[in-house]
């Protein structure tokens, strides 16, 4: 394959490297609008962005650390927001603030998309390298997001709130696929009958965090 993009010339300096790598990251973002995490491969990426197979592996060895990338920069932007989505939430109702949370996240189609790919899908193709430095930088976004979970709900301990966001996580990634169904299963819960069957992400997940964050309020040491 040619690399025909304009200004994808063999990038040079530093700062071509990392324009080119922006560039990758801007495709796959765009992609992830058009199709599931599972439809896209290396191949198309490349011809996304109009470079090489070969010249993409330069930059992200596997399409799964390009989707790492992306999953950590938009956590990372997530909680750097978040603190305005939950400025309104009464700090004494748990409620308040998990139903704030649920609804945040919510609007962050890439990450939930990319959260409920990760155990499933991204994480089988890497190398004990990239699963490595992956986890390494999520588990310290993580980290931060417990921390002003707790700023957010003292009444939780900090190893609380670590635990109330392992459950954001899990619910997300199990819930998301539900709440966005193949357009066959959509049809098919239009049937009054399948009604309860339809699942409506924000208000789920805020139902779910909330019975968690109440259940850890009253564990012996969950507590501040």
């Amino acid at each position: 394959m040619t690399d025909r993009a304009a200004g994808f010339q063999r990038a040079r300096s530093a700062e071509q490297r990392e324009l080119r790598r922006e560039a990758i990251l801007d495709a796959a973002a765009r992609l992830l609008i058009e199709m599931p995490v599972s439809d896209v491969s290396l191949r198309e990426l490349s011809r996304r962005v109009g470079l090489s197979k070969t010249n993409v592996v330069r930059y992200f060895e596997t399409r799964e650390a390009v989707f790492f990338e992306l999953l950590n920069r938009s956590l990372g932007k997530w909680i750097e927001e978040l603190p305005g989505d939950l400025a309104s939430a009464d700090p004494s109702s748990a409620e308040a603030v998990t139903d704030a949370l649920a609804r945040s996240l919510a609007r962050r189609t890439l990450l939930c998309n990319l959260l409920s790919a990760l155990g499933s899908e991204l994480e089988r193709n890497i190398s004990v390298e990239s699963a490595r430095d992956f986890k390494l930088a999520h588990i310290r976004l993580l980290d931060s997001l417990a921390a002003l979970l707790h700023r957010h709900l003292p009444a939780l301990a900090p190893a609380a709130a670590r635990e109330l966001v392992s459950v954001t996580v899990v619910c997300t990634a199990g819930l998301w696929p539900f709440a966005h169904p193949s357009a066959t299963v959509a049809i098919a819960q239009q049937d009054p009958a399948l009604a309860n069957t339809q699942v409506d992400f924000p208000s789920r997940l805020g139902r779910l965090l909330h019975l968690a964050a109440t259940g850890l309020l009253v564990l012996p040491g969950t507590k501040a």
